[in-house]
């Protein structure tokens, strides 16, 4: 200790520091909100996938993506010749087996009318009778074919199912698609729905008509909705459960379009302190609380776990309990049993 002389000659000590001064807030339980936010994604409700019905080569693309389109519009053309001469063969035959219709006719009223006049057995107007029939039947079974391709012919030229903009058209002219082959999707975006998937340990939580928030980039609240539907199954890839949630589509919102989804849990009793009060050592939060000492306040630091950032506070999960004196400035000057002195 450095001492200095007085007007007699003494040497005394120089007068301690006093307290630093610090901002304090007396925390207070309030209603906390619990949230958890998650990524999702906005979904068609009658979003249709078109895949071909045919196997083939496209010649021809009709819609570009954005497009807007009516039911029965046609989108792609599948080569169709190899259907089309089927169905020119079939048209033949069925030319051919009408004309043996009308000569089987014919031979069945000359061979009724030499039964009729005793010139002909029963043996041989009954064979020309099997022979109008089988000729008949013939005939039937050609039309019965020619209306399958003719059906089929239709397959090859695809058309919208159900009205709506075009999505993206991964195909180009030229492509060999099968059945399996995804062409393009027309949506609605009338009835958008948001798939959020939510962490299987927060399964137990999850109930319908759990409160969902859909913000932009910055926070700002785009829709209000709740959960209307709980996957019962898991997903093995994420470990995550999908729920949805129904999205009016007049908010300018697009299918397939990512959003930060806010899951509101409940409402309970809690902590909030601000994020300048809380210092982050080594992974561990610390936060400093001025306590009634001999002579004035001390500054204690005690380590503290913090929930969710809210706004520029974090909610206070264990570390901190109501009428405590939080320091909220000066923290920077202060030392664990340093004195302080409270301000506010």
């Amino acid at each position: 200790m450095t001492l200095v002389a007085g007007c007699g000659g003494a040497k005394v000590a120089p007068p301690a520091p006093g307290p630093s001064p610090v901002g304090v807030l007396l925390l207070a339980p309030q209603q906390v909100t619990i949230t958890s936010e998650y990524v999702g994604v906005l979904k068609s409700r009658r979003s249709s996938e078109i895949r071909p019905q045919v196997d083939g080569i496209i010649t021809q693309i009709f819609v570009k993506s954005g497009d807007r389109v009516a039911p029965g519009r046609a989108l792609l053309q599948i080569d169709p010749q190899r259907e089309q001469a089927a169905l020119e063969s079939n048209q033949a035959s069925r030319v051919a087996q009408e004309a043996a219709v009308r000569f089987a006719q014919q031979q069945y009223d000359r061979a009724k009318q030499l039964l009729d006049a005793g010139a002909m057995s029963q043996q041989e107007f009954e064979q020309a009778e099997t022979n109008l029939s089988t000729a008949k039947a013939a005939l039937d079974a050609l039309k019965a074919r020619e209306r399958e391709a003719g059906v089929q012919l239709q397959y090859f030229r695809v058309t919208a199912p159900t009205g709506g903009v075009v999505g993206d058209v991964p195909v180009r002219i030229g492509d060999r698609v099968t059945t399996s082959t995804v062409l393009t999707t027309v949506d609605q975006q009338a009835g958008l729905e948001a798939y959020v998937q939510i962490p299987i340990e927060r399964a137990p939580e999850i109930r319908l008509g759990l409160p969902l928030r859909l913000m932009d980039g910055q926070g700002a609240v785009l829709a209000e909705t709740a959960i209307n539907f709980i996957s019962p199954q898991v997903d093995d890839r994420t470990q995550s459960v999908l729920v949805k949630a129904p999205v009016a589509a007049n908010q300018g919102f697009r299918t397939e379009q990512f959003v930060r989804a806010l899951v509101v849990w409940r409402n309970e009793p809690g902590l909030t302190v601000p994020t300048t009060a809380v210092t982050r050592i080594n992974g561990q939060f610390f936060a400093f609380v001025a306590e009634p000492a001999a002579q004035g306040f001390v500054a204690r630091q005690r380590a503290v776990k913090v929930g969710e950032l809210r706004g520029n506070e974090y909610v206070v999960v264990d570390g901190l309990k109501g009428g405590d004196r939080l320091i909220i400035s000066g923290v920077q000057k202060v030392a664990d049993g340093a004195p302080v002195a409270p301000q506010g």
